[in-house]
């Protein structure tokens, strides 16, 4: 059983959104790909759907700027511009992407006392979101993960599979994903190659179901 996790192509990561990643909109046409001829069995979308006051916000915050270290419910926390917030167009999922091959969207972030980078969990990892007893359910034995950011949630949803899936083959398609700075790229590839992520290109996952 295979599955494709597509993390957070929003209208709100790409550019003209209020988080925009650098050229994050150029995974949409490979994300299409992938969906159409990737072979999967199973594909899930991840969405960020923030409250207004989500904490995570600088806005939030007396006199925080974005991008900036605060805290949040007593743990460090980076402070984003307002985005995805729940019902509006920032936190659409792409109109370019094919949703009509989307099977199931995992929607995160909802609670505004805690941030979620990953599909998966909560940053606290007390809250479950259901993603991991969705794909344990239907059996899936590989689960390929890419999109928005490569430094923040996909890495983080890359490895919380890693770990919640311990009976899956995990890859990260780095083609298919964009991060907001090189340097955590970098760290990010690194921290998931080094936790047992396969490391693979649109082509690898195409040529596997080419007869």
């Amino acid at each position: 059983m295979k599955c494709l996790l597509l993390v957070d192509i929003q209208n709100g990561f790409c550019p003209g959104g209020h988080l925009a990643v650098p050229g994050g909109d150029a995974v949409v046409p490979v994300a299409n790909r992938l969906m159409a001829k990737g072979g999967y069995d199973l594909i899930v979308a991840s969405q960020d759907w923030h409250p207004a006051d989500h904490g995570s916000f600088a806005s939030q915050h007396d006199g925080a700027a974005p991008f900036t270290m605060g805290t949040l419910n007593g743990q460090p926390q980076m402070l984003w511009p307002d985005h995805c917030v729940e019902g509006t167009e920032d936190a659409a999922l792409r109109p370019d992407l094919d949703q009509s091959r989307i099977d199931t969207i995992q929607r995160k972030g909802l609670d505004r006392t805690v941030d979620s980078y990953s599909a998966f969990r909560d940053n606290d990892q007390t809250a479950l979101t259901g993603l991991s007893d969705l794909l344990r359910a239907r059996g899936v034995t590989r689960l390929d993960v890419c999109g928005l950011a490569t430094d923040y949630c996909v890495k983080f949803s890359a490895l919380d599979a890693r770990a919640m899936l311990p009976e899956a083959h995990i890859r990260f398609i780095e083609d298919a994903s964009r991060g907001i700075d090189p340097e955590g790229v970098r760290t990010a590839i690194d921290e998931m190659t080094q936790a047992g992520i396969a490391v693979v290109t649109s082509d690898t996952v195409l040529s596997e179901t080419r007869v």
